[in-house]
């Protein structure tokens, strides 16, 4: 039985509103100021925040059962509140001293990100000073934070993949998001130029996968922050592509039941054909989910238990995150296929989640042809390529 979810039902209290302003999100390119509002208003921000300032904390199934159900009003609206949500999870393992600059005053406050590193950096006294065009910001215009990678030249003369925090007052925004996909999720380009970032806005990737992180231990009562950043932070995109799936499946059917042939007269939803792209689509989408709450459940479970998986168990986290958004996305295409012409007009649900959903798969986290790759040189017992980290 599951444990009952907080959000859950307020989030379906707010969702009538969320997809009405599906359209003007695209519109406009970025998540509507409307929806942000609601999902604060109801405290989805705080999912996965520190109880110390305000957090829910609750689990990995829980927060993905409700961008699940969100991606099926608004994709886009979706992809960047996960990312929101994800990030303060990640902050959570910075220092204290970040996290009391970011919450202290403001527990509202939220981080978008840009974390291939592209950063450029100089070392200074106390930090370093950061430059960047630092693309795919979803959410940016929402958030107070951006959190931005680049690579450190360590001690041993290697390079470390770090991340840096920086307020929103040391970078613009460059409204460059005309995409096909995910239109409304704003993921536009941070613009840094010679901004400075101490010592405590700075963490290695590596420290936050082996909970050697300076916030490791900050919070020995919870049950979501011993645990690897990446599995948390990237669970939004599969989740986001179940949702425009199962959303897909609805959608399908009730413009299929009573659609006819516009040469013929013949109903089409009783025709075999759709009944049959119907049926495998369905339980495609079924296997995707079964096979995502498989992963969400051991990630909360390895939390719980203050355990940090092996690096067989993270790959597994991983690549199954993008073989369940290959189903979802082949799921989508198989319903798109039959759904006739009416199916391409701009004011059709159906093409914005076959539009919507492609993108899920386009991430680098969840490319399945880089997630094959990486298992199967596991599954071998061969050293990862770190050309598809």
């Amino acid at each position: 039985m599951k444990t009952p979810n907080p959000l859950l039902e307020d989030l379906k209290g707010v969702l009538p509103t969320i997809a009405a302003n599906a359209f003007e999100a695209e519109r406009a390119r970025c998540v509507p100021a409307e929806n942000i509002a609601l999902l604060k208003g109801i405290g989805m921000h705080h999912a996965l925040q520190p109880k110390k300032y305000g957090g829910m904390e609750i689990s990995l199934p829980q927060f993905a059962d409700c961008i699940a159900l969100l991606a099926g009003s608004c994709a886009s609206t979706a992809w960047a509140m996960s990312l929101l949500c994800t990030h303060s999870h990640q902050i959570a393992m910075f220092s204290s001293k970040l996290q009391d600059e970011m919450w202290g005053n403001d527990p509202d406050a939220t981080a978008s990100s840009s974390i291939a590193p592209f950063g450029r950096t100089e070392e200074v006294e106390g930090g370093v000073t950061f430059s960047g065009e630092m693309g795919w910001s979803s959410g940016c215009d929402h958030a107070e934070w951006a959190i931005m990678g680049f690579f450190r030249e360590n001690a041993e003369g290697t390079r470390d993949y770090c991340f840096a925090v920086l307020p929103s007052s040391d970078y613009e925004i460059r409204d460059d998001w005309f995409a096909v996909g995910m239109r409304g999720s704003g993921s536009k380009t941070l613009i840094v130029k010679n901004a400075f970032v101490p010592e405590h806005r700075i963490q290695k990737a590596k420290d936050m996968i082996e909970g050697k992180s300076a916030g490791f231990g900050l919070y020995p009562d919870s049950k979501i922050f011993f645990a690897p950043y990446r599995p948390y932070f990237a669970s939004g995109f599969s989740t986001v592509s179940l949702g425009i799936a199962e959303r897909m499946l609805d959608v399908f059917r009730e413009k299929t039941r009573n659609r006819v042939r516009a040469y013929t007269g013949a109903a089409v939803g009783a025709a075999t054909p759709a009944l049959m792209r119907l049926a495998e689509s369905t339980h495609q989408v079924a296997a995707a989910r079964a096979l995502l709450e498989k992963s969400w459940e051991e990630i909360a479970e390895y939390s719980e238990r203050h355990e940090y998986p092996s690096r067989t168990t993270l790959t597994f986290w991983r690549t199954n995150q993008g073989y369940a958004t290959k189903m979802c996305i082949q799921a989508v295409d198989r319903l798109m296929e039959a759904a006739g012409g009416g199916a391409w007009f701009e004011t059709n649900e159906l093409q914005r989640l076959f539009r919507d959903a492609h993108l899920t798969g386009a991430h680098a986290y969840t490319d399945y042809d880089v997630c094959a790759q990486i298992l199967g040189r596991e599954l071998m017992g061969l050293e990862p390529d770190p050309s598809m980290a």
